[in-house]
C-alpha cells in the first residue's frame, strides 16, 4: 500500500569559486565569489529538487537535469524547480513543508534568510509558514570551514491530494 504521506531528503554541495554570482534559493547572495555547476549550481534548490524526487522515490536530481545536457547550462534554480514541479508525479501530491539547511562559512547567510524563504515559498506556491530555512558553518573545519564551498541539506513532506 502506497501511504499517503512521503518525506523526501536532499543535499548539494558546490564549490566557491571566484567569477560567479552566488545564488541560493534563487536569490543573488552578496559574495566575492559564487558556487560553480554546470547550472546556476543553487545548492539549496538543488537539495529541494532532491528531496522532492526522492520523496517519490524518482531518483535523483541528475537523472532529470544531467550535467552533460547543454540545454541546462547556467540555468538558474527557479527554472529546474519548476519544471521538476511539472513532472506529472507531483500532480497529485502538496507539500506540507520544507526544512532546508545552508551551511557555509562565509558569506553570513542571516540576513538573507527571510528573503530565500520568501522566494522558496512563492516557487512552491506556498505560504511562508511552510518553509524554513537555517543557516549553520562549519565551525573553520573541512571545505566548507576553509570557505571553498556551500552545501545544503533539506527535508520535505508532502501529503497525497484526497
Amino acid at each position: 500500500m502506497n501511504s499517503p504521506i512521503r518525506i523526501g531528503y536532499g543535499c548539494d554541495i558546490h564549490r566557491l569559486v571566484e567569477g560567479r554570482a552566488l545564488y541560493l534559493c534563487n536569490c543573488r547572495i552578496p559574495c566575492e565569489k559564487g558556487l560553480l555547476g554546470h547550472s546556476d549550481a543553487d545548492a539549496a534548490i538543488h537539495a529541494l529538487i532532491d528531496a522532492l524526487i526522492g520523496a517519490l522515490a524518482l531518483g535523483d536530481i541528475g537523472h532529470f537535469f544531467p550535467d552533460t545536457d547543454p540545454q541546462y547550462k547556467d540555468a538558474a534554480g527557479d527554472f529546474l524547480l519548476k519544471k521538476m514541479l511539472e513532472n506529472p508525479a507531483f500532480k497529485d501530491w502538496i507539500l506540507g513543508n520544507v526544512d532546508l539547511t545552508i551551511i557555509a562559512q562565509i558569506p553570513r547567510m542571516a540576513p538573507h534568510i527571510q528573503k530565500m524563504r520568501s522566494r522558496l515559498a512563492e516557487l512552491l506556491n506556498t505560504s511562508i509558514d511552510n518553509v524554513s530555512i537555517k543557516a549553520k558553518t562549519a565551525e573553520k573545519l573541512d571545505s566548507i570551514g576553509a570557505g571553498l564551498a556551500i552545501e545544503a541539506r533539506c527535508v520535505v513532506l508532502l501529503f497525497q491530494k484526497a
